[in-house]
């Protein structure tokens, strides 16, 4: 039998994150058009209504379902706004590992919504799930997602040369394919000792609790498949 996540929501003093919702696919689609985006990830550009309906309606269903992770809407507590996304895929079962991919819209950037976030997944993923490691992997280029990595606390393990395509813009105003290394990080239980303790001692957040949720029908972005 195939392992899964369970559907949840997830709160910390700022945000909640939770399963989308169709309401969530017009803003969906002006965050993942966003050129910031469409440089560091694999989701199709333009990114079409079309596009988020599949992903909201299908695609976060899938994820879950197979076992391959979890797919969660990042909003902000007081205004439900949708703010990016948090995705657990390729997770093995067997060493209870998953990597994490997040995107953070443009209208959200500088607040540390993407570090907030990923670090409630991990303490999750670690203290209710029993996980012992969470891999995120970046552009080498991507400087504001490697600055998340090292505000989680991850550590860097090493680096996957030419192991992702990455896009630019061209001085027509179109994009091309250009390849790039990754940059390994990871998170152990053990790394997140103290962490959190100090985003709030320096005024950021706690995570606040867990509830059950259910699916309906940067520059910061990390890497991220939107296959």
């Amino acid at each position: 039998m195939t392992s899964t996540l369970p559907s949840v929501s997830i709160s910390t003093d700022r945000l909640v994150l939770r399963p989308f919702e169709d309401a969530d696919v017009p803003t969906l689609v002006e965050m993942m058009n966003d050129e910031a985006v469409t440089a560091w990830t694999a989701a199709p550009h333009p990114y079409t209504a079309a596009d988020a309906e599949h992903w909201v309606r299908t695609g976060t269903l899938t994820e879950r379902r197979t076992g391959r992770g979890i797919v969660f809407a990042v909003t902000e507590f007081l205004t439900q706004r949708l703010v990016g996304t948090v995705r657990l895929t390729n997770t093995d079962w067997r060493t209870l590992a998953t990597e994490v991919h997040y995107v953070t819209a443009p209208w959200a950037r500088g607040e540390g919504y993407a570090t907030e976030s990923v670090l409630a997944v991990a303490q999750w993923l670690f203290r209710d799930r029993g996980f012992e490691r969470v891999e995120l992997r970046t552009a080498a280029d991507n400087t504001a997602a490697q600055q998340v990595a090292q505000k989680t606390g991850c550590i860097s393990e090493g680096v996957l040369r030419n192991a992702w395509i990455a896009r630019t813009q061209t001085e027509d105003g179109g994009w091309t394919d250009i390849r790039t290394d990754l940059i390994v990080w990871s998170l152990l239980p053990e790394d997140l000792e103290g962490v959190a303790d100090q985003l709030v001692d320096n005024g950021g957040y706690g995570v606040s609790g867990y509830g059950n949720g259910g699916y309906g029908n940067g520059s910061l972005a990390g890497f991220a498949d939107w296959n």
